[in-house]
């Protein structure tokens, strides 16, 4: 279906859907687009597309089963075997042998669906690398659009099923099997980056050795697919590779990549050496700490472009918006979203004044072109005026790069301007006010000349800066999946100490004996219950205090050489009853036993006391129950 031949009403939809929901599918072969829109519709028994539109504003819900049924996530591990084996036997070698052995390796897995291909490279890099110079150096990001696909990858189990086409070696060796699931190694895993991502819409991920986007082109036209691909060539590395799927074809694009194995889709990034791409290579291959002179004048370029007192987009040579100021986007209402759209599609490119046109005039007569006073209809009664200059970004080759346009907001000049007009009027009859009028007149003028020579000198300076945005948030999205990694393992560790604790602490509650454990300095670290009872000191009273320091009716001092011998190791067991006095004041003959407490780091002894009498009563009542 040709663009002339498209159903208004299925282009309304579409709009619908980029507008509530952010997902842009205009840009989709319209013969399969609608084929999946229908079926959805069939099983709801909707007719028309208009009506369809309707059900989704009162249901909102039904935005995800629609996104199921357009995504179709089909992928598999090894998913046409004999591409794999040409990866791994001579684009990963060559990937690695091009690279120092402290450099990192950056891989894209585009529209990664469930996963499977994402850990197909890991499992692949991991056997050349080994797996601790895999966690070291590898980097895999693997995104999609369908947060559905997202959140099974991201938790990498998959059925027996799914395995079946895992060599014996690698699944045994990758995978843990948890009941009748099999589970990607998370030591790996961890180096799998994970994240939503539009094709259309988003910023590619940069410095790549190789990108990975198997039968994701075939849904869209020729026309969405060249923009792709040359988000592609700019996301690689020059000695990067791409690998596309079988359903796919690059003769169109020939110019940007050179094919390496045409039958298994893989391709060779075709350089443009010139002063753009240079600039882009040495900026995005700095660290975070942007030590490289160039990457911080860039960066102070882009601030500066930024923060500029005037209004300026840049839109690139294919028509695409790819940078707006803060200004600008003031100005016009604009917002991230808005990069990498059409500049066609965006109602600055035809309001206050048809700028498409401007656009290509620039282009053939190669020279800025400037409009000055240009109206905007801010409402009924306000009116804006402008003055804008579009100025096409020439390369040394004498190619173009896009065109950047400023918005110089000359309406406090222009209204200045009429009010020196009525001044004048008004005092016509005085000729020194009239002076003083066109005194302040030729002020202003001086001062207007002043600022248009400091804007053109500024947009001079601004023509040299290049459109490319270095996208960093990947690192962030690696940090927060470890950080969330170190936050299930510590929560679990937590767990079980509380259950270890409670354990412990029903087995001391439990016990009818009372028991004192001590460190190697005689400061008590358990104090139970039915030590409590018989000495009538409270846990919270003792803990952490000598025992020696205790005055309770036991003699302690005669403690003081059998526990030293106890925690020296002289003497494993030692037990003694000795005559003391319990909480009521009442005299009875304590039984005491101290042995060594063995088998942890920690140092002490452990004391185990009871009252003689009580025992014995305690056994005599058993027997008694026993005989009965």
């Amino acid at each position: 279906m040709t663009s002339a031949e498209r159903d208004p009403k299925f282009e309304n939809l579409l709009i619908h859907l980029r507008q509530n929901r952010g997902f842009d599918f205009t840009g989709y072969k319209r013969s399969s687009l609608i084929r999946r829109v229908l079926k959805r519709m069939q099983s709801l028994t909707i007719e028309n597309f208009e009506e369809y539109q309707d059900y989704l504003e009162v249901y909102p819900e039904e935005f995800n089963y629609l996104f199921n049924t357009i995504l179709i996530n089909v992928t598999d591990f090894f998913r046409d075997s004999s591409a794999w084996e040409y990866i791994a036997e001579k684009i990963l070698p060559n990937l690695i042998r091009n690279k120092k052995t402290s450099d990192q390796i950056r891989i894209w897995s585009a529209g990664c669906a469930s996963g499977e291909e994402a850990y197909t490279l890991a499992m692949l890099m991991a056997e050349i690398l080994g797996a601790e110079e895999f966690r070291q150096r590898v980097k895999i990001y693997a995104t999609d659009v369908d947060e559905d696909a997202l959140n099974q990858a991201r938790q990498a189990v998959y059925s027996a099923k799914d395995v079946q086409t895992v060599p014996d070696e690698l699944r045994h060796k990758y995978f843990e099997i948890v009941g009748n699931r099999y589970v990607f190694r998370q030591d790996l895993r961890r180096s799998v980056i994970l994240g939503r991502h539009d094709l259309l819409q988003d910023a590619p991920i940069s410095r790549l050795d190789l990108l990975v986007s198997r039968n994701t082109l075939m849904y869209f036209d020729s026309e969405t697919q060249r923009r792709i691909l040359t988000r592609f060539h700019f996301a690689l590395n020059d000695n990067g590779y791409l690998f596309l799927g079988k359903a796919e074809m690059l003769l169109m694009h020939s110019n940007l990549f050179t094919p390496l194995d045409l039958k298994n889709r893989i391709f060779a990034k075709v350089s443009t050496v010139n002063l753009r791409d240079r600039l882009l290579v040495m900026a995005n291959s700095v660290d975070d700490e942007c030590s490289s002179p160039l990457a911080r004048n860039l960066r102070l370029r882009d601030m500066g472009f930024d923060t500029a007192s005037i209004a300026q987009i840049v839109i690139d040579i294919n028509g695409i918006l790819v940078m707006v100021n803060e200004q600008a986007r003031a100005l016009f209402a604009l917002s991230p979203k808005d990069l990498a759209r059409p500049f066609q599609d965006l109602e600055l490119s035809y309001r206050p004044v048809e700028l498409r046109s401007l656009i290509e005039q620039a282009y053939n007569e190669r020279r800025p072109i400037s409009l000055t006073n240009v109206k905007r209809y801010l409402s009924n009664t306000e009116i804006q005026y402008l003055d804008v200059r579009i100025t096409p970004l020439q390369e040394t080759d004498t190619s173009f790069l896009g065109v950047s346009i400023s918005f110089n907001n000359v309406t406090r000049y222009i209204q200045l301007q009429d009010a020196l007009q009525r001044s004048q009027q008004e005092l016509e009859t005085t000729n020194e006010e009239l002076q003083s009028t066109n005194e302040e007149l030729e002020t202003t003028n001086e001062e207007l000349q002043s600022t248009n020579e400091e804007l053109e000198t500024t947009n001079e300076e601004l023509q040299s800066t290049n459109e490319g945005l270095e996208t960093m948030n990947e690192e962030l999205q690696s940090t927060n999946e470890e950080l969330q990694t170190i936050n299930n393992e510590l929560s679990e560790r937590t767990t079980e100490l509380n259950r270890t604790n409670i354990f412990l602490i029903s087995i001391l509650k439990s016990l009818q004996t009372g028991i004192v454990v001590i460190d190697s300095s005689f400061n008590i670290s358990i104090w139970n219950y039915m030590v409590e009872d018989l000495w009538g000191l409270r846990t919270d009273e003792v803990i952490g205090k000598s025992i020696f320091s205790l005055e309770i009716g036991l003699p302690l001092e005669q403690l003081r050489s059998p526990i030293r011998e106890s925690l020296s190791g002289k003497k494993q067991f030692q037990e003694m009853i000795l005559d003391a006095t319990n909480r009521r004041g009442k005299q009875i003959k304590c039984y005491l036993a101290i042995t060594p407490l063995l088998g942890i780091e920690m140092q002490g002894a452990i004391l185990m006391m009871a009252d003689v009498e009580r025992v014995s009563s305690m056994i005599s009542s058993q027997e008694m129950e026993e005989r009965r």
